[in-house]
């Protein structure tokens, strides 16, 4: 065949891609970068906490029943040597401090 390969050999290059293609698309999902969730979800076996101190503003937005305005607040009354010194903060009261206890260290 002038020109070219012949017929053969071009059907044997088409199914080797055929098959590197399918092997890719069959690893991709355990290849791939995958993202933890913005949120923290209630678990009570977490064994890290988000330290009072530390914390950038997106992790005290992470935990639960805190939103951006609070993240502030509680960042502009660092330092804290107890996570009872949240009583401070503006916003957080006992019923709030109770519900953040299992989730942050000062």
């Amino acid at each position: 065949m002038a020109g070219g390969r012949p017929l053969e050999d071009r059907l044997f290059v088409a199914l080797l891609l055929a098959i590197l293609a399918a092997g890719a698309w069959a690893l991709w999902p355990r290849v791939a970068v995958r993202f933890a969730p913005a949120r923290l979800e209630a678990n009570p076996y977490l064994e890290t906490r988000v330290s009072l101190n530390r914390a950038s503003l997106a992790e005290l937005e992470a935990l639960p029943g805190v939103g951006p305005e609070l993240a502030r607040r509680i960042v502009e009354h660092r330092p804290y040597l107890e996570v009872e010194d949240l009583l401070a903060v503006p916003g957080i009261g006992p019923e709030k401090l109770e519900a953040l206890r299992p989730w942050v260290a000062p």
